[in-house]
């Protein structure tokens, strides 16, 4: 562990998350399902209500500043956790932040367009612009960063969920504590779940945990895609990122895609039933773009035995919560 911490230490850092977030045992949860199930609580990281984004954040803003950027510009969802976090950070650091947002559901329901994430944006003093599709958003967000350099600003380009190699460093850092804490309660972990979207999180989990935890399988529930469009992302970062460790990468990439339908943004009944499940059994709420779907795999995975190994199992909650109120009372 060393060696890895002392690589990422290397790269420039701001402390957005300070502290090893809690990984906590479900009681009557794994009760209920008939066995081990522990939680990664990064749904409790202190800025914005929490969430996964920050820990990415911490790296892509520390470049951002060394830059000299006073504008953040990102993209995602009306209902993106990513924008929201990001927004705060601009906030913080005395940024403003420019945000590229669609409407992948098409809805005109009240609640998704101007609750939840939406609200918190704002308030975050997020300057949003409405496209009606993030079909090219590499080359969206370069036009607005051209834009914004001809206004004489210095923009920072944070790319979707802060998905590249430097953001997916915070998800190495993840792991060295994932890997730290199992090992102080004494926990020999079959396999640790998240969600799998944008991808970052995922790659950067599964180089950290190659290195630390090799005999624990990494398991990917996908958000938004089929597993031969998602595989190649995560593959493609899970090397980027160990390139810039100098580590090896030989992990094979597990991904399930069967909980994500109809569409990404839409909840589907599987995860809407594994929300209230852990709500009402551990007073802990997911959300229904990704961690109720990934939390629907966990407890399918357990029913249909497609874990490969027995033993205790690892949840990492990469936050969501306030899309709950975009999507009621609909859900």
């Amino acid at each position: 562990m060393s060696h890895l911490t002392g690589k990422i230490n290397s790269f420039p850092r701001v402390e957005l998350v300070n502290v090893a977030t809690p990984l906590e045992y479900l009681a009557r949860f794994s009760a209920h399902l008939g066995r081990d199930v522990y939680i990664k609580r990064d749904d409790v990281t202190p800025l914005a209500m929490g969430g996964n984004k920050l820990r990415k954040l911490e790296f892509l803003v520390a470049d951002a500043k060394l830059k000299g950027a006073n504008v953040l510009v990102t993209a995602g969802a009306i209902q993106s956790n990513h924008v929201r976090q990001t927004a705060a950070v601009a906030a913080k650091y005395g940024m403003r932040c420019v945000a590229i947002l669609e409407n992948p559901i098409n809805t005109e329901s009240e609640n998704y367009l101007h609750n939840g994430n939406s609200y918190l944006i704002d308030l975050f003093g997020c300057e949003v612009e409405l496209v009606d599709e993030l079909n090219a958003p590499d080359e969206q967000l370069d036009a607005v960063r051209l834009r914004l350099e001809q206004q004489g600003l210095i923009p920072y380009v944070v790319p979707i969920g802060g998905s590249n190699a430097l953001g997916s460093l915070g998800y190495v850092v993840c792991a060295t504590e994932i890997a730290a804490q199992a090992e102080a309660m004494g926990i020999d972990f079959a396999a640790v779940v998240v969600p799998s979207g944008s991808a970052g999180t995922h790659a950067g989990l599964a180089v950290g945990l190659e290195q630390l935890m090799p005999e624990c399988e990494l398991v990917g529930v996908t958000v938004s895609r089929v597993v031969d469009t998602q595989a190649p992302k995560v593959i493609k970062l899970q090397q980027e990122v160990a390139a810039l460790l100098d580590v090896s990468a030989d992990a094979k990439i597990s991904l399930w895609d069967e909980y994500f339908l109809p569409m990404y943004g839409m909840p589907n009944e599987q995860g809407m039933a594994a929300v209230k499940l852990l709500a009402r059994l551990e007073g802990i709420t997911l959300d229904p773009v990704y961690t109720g779907k990934a939390m629907a795999g966990l407890i399918d995975g357990i029913k249909t035995d497609k874990f490969g190994k027995q033993g205790p199992l690892l949840f990492v909650h990469t936050g969501g919560s306030p899309a709950l109120f975009a999507y009621y009372p609909s859900v």
